[in-house]
């Protein structure tokens, strides 16, 4: 299934696409975090419901708006740096340091204040940076609690995949030599379209990536060039720290960021970013200067 959070006459409800039509699961559950909660069950009634449901059942996927997936997480979504290699060479050279891949997964993680909804605007954030840069991710969300979950176990405990654009600030992100600040201004988790259930995705391993800017294609790589791969990223950070239910992971992004290029390019006002994923869809989202 593909799971949308939307809103319609000013209510927000949970849905599932099929063509371009949105499925109402309301009645399934009240919202993405609901419906995650309810594990295997629920999955299993939002497939009955939305079989059961006529062709022509639904709203016009124009006629609603679509949220992020999960509008508001209940935790900071927890994010990888420096997870394709190209990416990772490219970060060292524009801060000067040795080009040398990381020994162990990077953590960071971005406050659920940043989450965004598709089509939205993203905040050009001028009064506190003039480096805003663009990061596509392939992005999932834990669907069964646990700690200390194996490699080997470690797929069976994911409810579905999602894009996000890791909007960064880069000179704050350097200058507190750390990720968390720079990467955690308001508006600057792009997340959507939807969420698309690990039936649909059996080798998330293996998904074109790629983002434009105003038309241009800036990044364009695969997952399988991803240095952790996520069962590995789920042992490491599940090893003494519980995992829960609603839990983004967000896996990294490839190279062809802003501040990797020569000279370094970054976002402006009017600027269109289109982050996308094979399987998943098209993250669109709007800079404006507000």
């Amino acid at each position: 299934m593909r799971l949308v959070t939307y809103q319609h006459d000013n209510a927000t409800s949970i849905g599932a696409l099929r063509g371009d039509r949105v499925v109402d699961l309301s009645a399934v559950a009240p919202d993405m975090l609901s419906l995650i909660d309810k594990g295997a069950a629920g999955l299993a009634t939002a497939r009955a419901s939305l079989a059961a449901a006529p062709e022509d059942a639904g709203l016009p996927l124009s006629a609603v708006t679509l949220l992020a997936p999960i509008p508001r997480p209940r935790k900071n979504i927890m994010c990888l740096g420096m997870n394709y290699a190209a990416h990772a060479y490219e970060s060292a050279r524009a801060r000067g340091n040795p080009e040398v891949l990381p020994k162990y997964p990077v953590f960071f993680t971005k406050a659920p204040t940043t989450v965004n909804n598709p089509d939205a605007i993203v905040p050009l954030h001028q009064k506190q940076t003039d480096q805003l840069d663009w990061e596509v991710e392939l992005a999932f969300v834990i669907g069964t609690t646990g700690a200390g979950i194996t490699a080997a176990q470690a797929m069976d405990h994911i409810f579905g995949y999602t894009i996000i654009n890791d909007v960064s600030a880069r000179e704050i992100q350097n200058n507190h030599q750390q990720f968390f600040r720079g990467k955690s201004l308001d508006g600057c988790c792009p997340m959507g379209p939807c969420i698309v259930t690990t039936d649909e995705i059996p080798d998330p391993q293996n998904l074109g990536i790629r983002l434009r800017l105003n038309g241009r294609t800036m990044q364009d790589s695969t997952s399988a060039d991803l240095i952790f791969k996520i069962p590995e990223v789920i042992a490491v950070l599940s090893d003494g720290m519980t995992l829960e239910a609603g839990d983004i992971i967000s896996t990294g992004t490839p190279s062809g960021v802003g501040m990797g290029m020569s000279p370094p390019v970054f976002l402006k006002d009017g600027d269109v970013m289109e982050a996308e994923i094979d399987g998943i869809g098209v993250l669109r989202n709007t800079v404006r200067a507000i």
